[in-house]
C-alpha cells in the first residue's frame, strides 16, 4: 500500500513538474530566439555602419528580465504567491518592454535587411493593421485595461488553471507592454505620429490607471488571493511601477526637451 502511493505521489509530481515546465518553455523560446537574432542582425549591420553598443545591452537585458518572468524560480512561485506574481508582471509587462524599445529592434532590422525587404516592412507599419493597435490610445486600453480584467474578473484565477489562458494572458501582457511603451518613446520608426503632448496626456491617465488598479487589488483581492499576498502584491505593484513609470517619463520628457529647443533657438531674436 505505502509502495502504491509512493508511486502514486510521484507520477503526481511529475505531472506537475510537466505540466509547469512546457508553458516556460513556450514562452522562453521567443525571447531565446529574439535574443540570438539581435546579436546576429546586430553583427551583420557593421558591415554597413556598426550598431550602437549601448542599444544591445538594453535589449539583452530585457531579454533576461523576460526570461525571469516568464521561466525558472519565478515563474514556478506565481501559482502560489501572489507577491511573486507581481514581481513578474513588473518584469514581463513593465521593465522589459522599457529596455526592449531602448534596444530600437525594428531600426535594427530594416538596417539588416536588403532595399525590398526594408520597404515591405515599411509599408506593413504604415498598414492599418499597425496603425491602430500601436496608436497611444489603443495600446494604453490593451494594457492597462488588459490588467483590469485579469486582477477584477475570474481570469486570474482561470490562469492558473489552463495552460492556454496562462500561455494568452503572459503574452498579451508583454505585448500590451511592448506596444504601450513603443507608442510613447519613439525609438523606432513610427509613421503615424502624435504630439508629445498627446502622449503625455495618454501616459498620465494610463499611470493613473494603475495606480487605481493597485489599490483596487491591496483592498479587493483577486479570486483565490490572500489578503496579505494582495495586500503585499499591491503595494509592489504601485510603488514598483512608479520606479519603471518614472524612467519612462524621463525619456518622454527628455525627448520632447530635445525636439523643441531647436525650434526654440530658431524663434529666439538675434542679439545685436
Amino acid at each position: 500500500m505505502n509502495i502504491h502511493n509512493h508511486s502514486h505521489y510521484g507520477h503526481e509530481a511529475h505531472s506537475v513538474h510537466i505540466a509547469e515546465f512546457i508553458p516556460q518553455l513556450l514562452l522562453a523560446l521567443p525571447f531565446a530566439a529574439a535574443l540570438v537574432l539581435y546579436i546576429f542582425a546586430a553583427v551583420s549591420s557593421r558591415r554597413y555602419k556598426p550598431w550602437p553598443l549601448y542599444r544591445t545591452f538594453f535589449w539583452c537585458l530585457g531579454i533576461i528580465c523576460a526570461l525571469a518572468a516568464v521561466a525558472g524560480p519565478i515563474a514556478h512561485r506565481v501559482h502560489t504567491d501572489f507577491t511573486v506574481h507581481m514581481i513578474s508582471h513588473l518584469l514581463l509587462g513593465m521593465l522589459a518592454p522599457l529596455l526592449l524599445v531602448l534596444g530600437a529592434p525594428l531600426t535594427l532590422v530594416l538596417r539588416t535587411l536588403n532595399v525590398n525587404l526594408a520597404r515591405r516592412l515599411s509599408y506593413i507599419l504604415r498598414s492599418r493593421f499597425v496603425r491602430i493597435p500601436s496608436h497611444p490610445v489603443t495600446a494604453a486600453l490593451l494594457n492597462v485595461g488588459g490588467l483590469w480584467l485579469l486582477y477584477t474578473t475570474d481570469l486570474y484565477e482561470a490562469m492558473h488553471r489552463n495552460m492556454l489562458f496562462h500561455l494568452f494572458i503572459h503574452i498579451h501582457v508583454f505585448l500590451a507592454g511592448y506596444l504601450f511603451t513603443a507608442s510613447l518613446i519613439y525609438m523606432d520608426p513610427m509613421p503615424h505620429r502624435v504630439s508629445y503632448l498627446y502622449r503625455a496626456s495618454v501616459l498620465w491617465i494610463a499611470l493613473a490607471g494603475h495606480g487605481i488598479l493597485s489599490k483596487y487589488v491591496y483592498n479587493q483581492p483577486p479570486a483565490g488571493v490572500p489578503k496579505a499576498q494582495a495586500e503585499a502584491g499591491g503595494m509592489l505593484m504601485y510603488y514598483g511601477g512608479d520606479v519603471i513609470d518614472m524612467a519612462l517619463i524621463f525619456i518622454l520628457c527628455l525627448q520632447w526637451f530635445r525636439a523643441a529647443r531647436p525650434r526654440a533657438l530658431v524663434h529666439e531674436p538675434a542679439k545685436s
